[in-house]
């Protein structure tokens, strides 16, 4: 279990400026080059890791697995890291095994589907009335690659960040509702976040899915079309996580709790409307390879999908604090093994995901950072997914939170209390 802070200082005097109580105040934590890296980068530009006896420095690291990599083996201290990460890391799965613990979630949304302008046309050509729909689902696309098998083509090649990674869950999600076998009918590649503008343009793959600013950047460039945002696919769906070892973390508890503290600050900061815009100029100055213009199209929430189109209104594209957006749901975690289990990741059938999800999603110690602080908190772990509309308000928490949407776009229901119903639905790869 993760050690307590040490309850014969205060909070005061653990926190200080002049790092007492801390076990370590030198500390390096990587990045990738993507919007919801602005906590980290927003935590040590404003101070907010300073407040609390921090010298943190930020690592711009080329991959996910190179995140994960140089966590395991000390090179970084902790990191941003895709949500499901942790969970495949302590798993063992696709890589090296090393128990991993995430108390804090770094951001909700941010991704999209984006596709080459040469296969939108075809979509379009192949089904008019499919390519109206709103969200747009797959069925136009599935319409291509039929007509594509029956030619004899190569399937196309569509890639995400990472094989344990929202993007990856969401892409699967989105092609599998329209009886698209994402292991058959497509190739699926892994790719880093900020080359995939350049492997669409230069036709080595279709389509992605991936992180803010790189369908933007697609959009810009007039190299691609964005097709659907991860909000639409699930309103509010979980994506970066702020991740350690356990061994780091048992090892540092204090240091561990300050971090959350500074992020919690942050996040809380980058929620501020008022403070979008100097975010994006921080971001863009040494972080993210990229304009401010293409930046703010998903951090202002006036998000273009097409370089022909106006921008659409989506405020909620990027959301670091609202709806209780730090919490490492332990819901969120299980829906991710569930993915991991459907798409067979996971061989175990008789895995006690509950027990991996307890283990590594820790919202016991994010409530001591939140407590700290004082501001609100879930007191419970799970909440069914799926359930909302419109935003709604949770009552099992420290004070009532206003909480955002949680639909799926096809509107399925994920009761973490009841998993295996959850399963059936999708006996075959087919929604």
């Amino acid at each position: 279990m993760h050690s307590p802070i040490d309850s014969s200082l205060s909070p005061a005097a653990v926190y200080a400026g002049n790092g007492q109580g801390l076990e370590k105040t030198q500390l390096t934590y990587g990045i990738i080059p993507l919007t919801d890296c602005a906590p980290l980068v927003i935590a040590k530009e404003k101070g907010f890791f300073a407040r609390y006896g921090l010298d943190v420095e930020l690592s711009s690291e080329a991959s996910w697995a190179n995140i994960r990599d140089k966590v395991l083996v000390g090179a970084l201290d902790g990191a941003q890291m895709l949500a499901p990460m942790p969970l495949a890391t302590t798993l063992g799965i696709g890589g090296m095994k090393e128990a991993m613990v995430t108390a804090f979630s770094m951001d909700l949304n941010g991704n999209g589907i984006t596709v080459s302008n040469d296969l939108y046309q075809r979509m379009l050509a192949a089904d008019p009335a499919a390519m109206q729909e709103q969200p747009l689902s797959a069925n136009a696309l599935k319409t291509v690659i039929k007509a594509e098998q029956a030619e004899g083509r190569t399937p196309l090649t569509f890639a995400s960040v990472f094989p344990f990674s929202s993007h990856h869950y969401a892409l699967r999600y989105w092609l599998a509702s329209a009886n698209i076998d994402p292991d058959r009918d497509v190739n699926l590649v892994v790719i880093p976040p900020p080359q995939m503008t350049g492997q669409l343009h230069s036709g080595v793959i279709s389509g992605y899915c991936v992180g803010e600013p790189w369908n933007a950047q697609a959009v810009s460039m007039n190299v691609g079309r964005t097709l659907i945002t991860n909000y639409e696919l699930w309103n509010n769906m979980p994506e970066k996580v702020f991740g350690v070892t356990a061994r780091w973390a048992e090892q540092n508890p204090n240091t561990h709790l300050a971090t959350l503290m500074a992020l919690l600050e942050a996040a809380k900061w980058l929620d501020q409307t008022e403070n979008r815009m100097e975010a994006v100029r921080i971001l863009t100055q040494g972080y993210i390879a990229a304009s401010e213009s293409v930046l703010q199209m998903s951090m202002l929430g006036t998000f273009q999908y097409a370089s022909d189109e106006k921008p659409r209104k989506l405020p909620d594209f990027n959301v670091f604090y609202r709806y209780a957006a730090t919490f490492p749901w332990r819901s969120h975690a299980l829906w991710f093994l569930t993915q991991m289990q459907r798409w067979n990741q996971i061989s175990d059938d008789n895995m006690d995901v509950k027990a991996v999800a307890e283990a590594v999603y820790r919202p016991d110690i994010y409530r001591q950072a939140a407590e700290a602080l004082g501001v609100p908190y879930p007191t419970v772990d799970y909440k069914v997914e799926g359930v909302h509309e419109q935003p709604w308000l949770l009552n099992a928490a420290t004070q009532p939170i206003v909480m955002g949407a949680d639909q799926f776009f096809d509107k399925r229901l994920f009761d973490p209390m009841n998993l295996e119903a959850y399963h059936r639905q999708f006996d075959t790869f087919v929604a």
